[in-house]
């Protein structure tokens, strides 16, 4: 545990499964040196990594790819993999990476989006190893089960409080009284 304004942090450590082709990439290096614990397994989507101690039983997932890879593969063989991909993982997130998002990469992301759109993809953009590795811990983090609960309750409480504060509220409740 350790020690910032005042308050106690514990480190939140998970089981991560990633693709075997990620074995030697830095988004695995990092997770372990943060002391995540990474499974590597053949039978998961190449480029793929999964969290699966999160609120609902299949987890979330995220395929990572690079835009230079994409634009060299040829995009119908990459729909094809997300397809497959969306159809195993119902939280699902293509996190596409570039060291510069340029016109060029922007058009990729929007003939992306649009072929998926409706679908229960999210695509994410990031730069670097460092940027992809907070992002999936980030959205891993609040969709498991202690946390994901505590969100929804402190929203239930600000939902209440707002409400019990609005003066639009109070104008309702003073207009109700006038009529009664």
């Amino acid at each position: 545990m350790t020690e910032t304004g005042g308050q106690e942090q514990s480190r939140w450590i998970t089981t991560v499964i990633m693709s075997t082709a990620l074995q030697n990439h830095e988004i695995s290096t990092i997770l372990q040196r943060q002391q995540h614990r990474v499974r590597y397994s053949d039978s998961v989507e190449t480029g793929s990594v999964i969290f699966s101690l999160s609120v609902s039983s299949i987890g979330v997932a995220f395929i990572l790819s690079d835009i230079q890879d994409l634009l060299m593969t040829g995009e119908e063989e990459f729909s094809q993999r997300i397809q497959k991909f969306m159809s195993i993982h119902r939280n699902s997130f293509l996190v596409l990476s570039a060291a510069l998002h340029g016109p060029e990469e922007w058009n990729v992301m929007f003939r992306i989006q649009k072929r998926f759109l409706g679908s229960n993809l999210r695509i994410i953009p990031v730069h670097n190893s460092a940027e992809t590795v907070k992002l999936m811990l980030t959205i891993a983090k609040i969709t498991s089960k202690p946390q994901a609960d505590d969100i929804r309750y402190k929203m239930a409480i600000t939902k209440a409080q707002i409400i019990e504060n609005s003066p639009v509220w109070k104008m309702l409740q003073e207009y109700q009284l006038q009529c009664n």
